[in-house]
């Protein structure tokens, strides 16, 4: 499971990493070195414009945790972060949004927590300590996802931009490499070589897709131990990322 990230870049600096065509200003997402399910985060999607017929590669301001169109309610979002790779294709809460409805969740990084036994002769409890996972180079992380739109039945107008909820959730699969030695589960990510052809709503191969699913960083990825002020989602700002004290 992946349940913290890190996302500190800003939309311009996305736009042009991900060569996004279209951004609307109002849309904003604060940098964050606290990610937590229910937040807003930014995601890459493409779109056809029903007007001109053209695909238009997004930015978007979305909510972490997946709400299926049917969902009788949007709380369900909050159970619905990740998805495990093994089973998306044939999820009902996920499979059409793996068929129609891709994206990339831009990150610094992500947390994972190792459980660490009491000292010996104490009487404590074992405790977690937080790893922060990155790409050993510092760049940005593509990570693999879906999204999906839910229409609140409590908004009378379908004009109204508060009926619709866009919200997404996060690719898993088994831990390798720095992050397999912290937790079992890490998120899979997209090679930029592959962010067209992830990206495309008219890439329908269930196996083809699957393929382009990857190891953030290609593995190559750092691991260190950090402040527990980020096990509380009220904490933020980059001192999280400091030596554990």
């Amino acid at each position: 499971m992946c349940g913290r990230f890190v996302a500190t870049r800003s939309p311009q600096d996305l736009s042009g990493l991900f060569h996004v065509t279209q951004w609307d200003p109002a849309d904003l997402v604060a940098p964050s070195w606290n990610v937590a399910p229910t937040d807003d985060v930014w995601t890459v999607w493409e779109r056809l414009d029903r007007g001109t017929g053209a695909v238009e590669r997004q930015l978007r301001a979305v909510r972490w945790g997946l709400v299926p169109s049917w969902a009788k309610s949007p709380g369900v979002g909050a159970k619905m972060i990740n998805a495990r790779v093994e089973t998306v294709h044939e999820k009902p809460a996920y499979r059409r949004a793996f068929a129609k409805r891709r994206c990339l969740l831009p990150a610094d990084g992500f947390y994972e927590w190792q459980t660490l036994p009491a000292a010996a002769g104490s009487t404590g409890r074992p405790r977690k300590q937080p790893y922060f996972i990155s790409p050993e180079d510092g760049q940005v992380m593509a990570l693999a996802g879906l999204y999906e739109f839910w229409r609140d039945p409590g908004v009378a107008s379908d004009d109204d931009p508060a009926a619709w909820w866009a919200t997404c959730t996060l690719v898993t699969t088994e831990a390798t490499d720095a992050a397999g030695r912290i937790h079992p589960r890490m998120p899979l990510a997209i090679a930029p070589d592959h962010y067209d052809e992830w990206l495309d709503p008219a890439h329908h191969d269930t196996d083809e897709l699957r393929a382009l699913l990857m190891t953030p960083a290609g593995g190559r990825l750092d691991a260190r131990a950090v402040s527990t002020a980020v096990n509380s989602v009220r904490n933020n700002g980059p001192h999280l990322l400091d030596p554990p004290g």
